[in-house]
């Protein structure tokens, strides 16, 4: 079996005149966080989009454990695996953590939520609802409405419900966003943790939390991967320092 479980190679997106990706290639491994760092206006969330299905390319290929999924939709790409943490179900703010959860659990076994009361007595959705909350750090807020929840803790709840899909690789787009030190300090934990549930393509400016997660990194600035590496690797290279991270090569 390959170690590779997400590969990109050669996609091309313009918008009229704009490049937005721009023979992007790289790829993402069981078992590993590989951080996509660049810019505001690098590209970054066009190419997440044509990773999901939600914008297609004009040129490349996008594969997923060995099977093209170019012609597939995002709800497609979804039931192989690929799970990106604000594409899962809308979070219900009256609902709560745990019943928002259930709902994740339900669509990934293909049923439809249809009475609240009885399905808070079955244990085939509460149990793994529980665990993936507990895995999420949000065991002890079960009970609490979403809407009642803190930003950071919502972003927790996406992330819970994104693994109740079973997902195969996890696509995360900025989950330190709007996020205190201590949030992110404790989200950095729960992804760190994660990385041997699915592997992570983590998309996130905060570069204490990447240079902490990340086992590799690339770097897309105007839609061109300009170096991939590990972090001593990424903070080594001229090009990165002087284009990206603001420093003196």
């Amino acid at each position: 079996m390959s170690d590779v479980i997400l590969d990109i190679r050669g996609l091309e997106k313009s918008f009229g005149a704009l490049k937005a990706t721009d023979g992007v290639t790289l790829d993402l491994r069981r078992g590993e966080i590989h951080a996509l760092i660049g810019p505001n206006g690098a590209g970054k969330s066009t190419l997440i989009k044509q990773i999901t299905g939600e914008i297609r390319q004009d040129a490349g290929t996008v594969s997923f454990e060995g099977q093209a999924i170019d012609a597939l939709d995002p709800a497609a790409r979804a039931r192989l695996g690929l799970a990106r943490s604000f594409q899962v179900s809308s979070i219900v703010p009256e609902f709560t953590a745990l019943e928002n959860t259930m709902l994740a659990v339900l669509g990934a076994g293909g049923g439809v939520f249809r009475f609240l009361r009885p399905a808070l007595a079955d244990r085939g959705l509460t149990d793994p609802a529980r665990f993936h909350l507990e895995q999420a750090g949000l065991a002890l807020r079960e009970r609490v409405p979403a809407s009642a929840l803190s930003h950071g803790e919502r972003r927790r709840l996406e992330i819970a419900m994104a693994l109740a899909m079973r997902p195969r690789a996890f696509l995360l787009d900025e989950p330190m966003a709007g996020m205190g030190a201590e949030g992110a300090k404790d989200l950095t934990v729960i992804l760190s943790d994660l990385r041997g549930e699915a592997p992570i393509l983590l998309v996130e400016h905060d570069m204490d939390a990447v240079f902490a997660l990340a086992d590799r990194i690339s770097v897309l600035v105007y839609g061109r991967i300009i170096a991939t590496g590990s972090v001593e690797e990424i903070r080594a290279n001229p090009e990165v320092r002087r284009t990206y991270l603001g420093e003196d090569a």
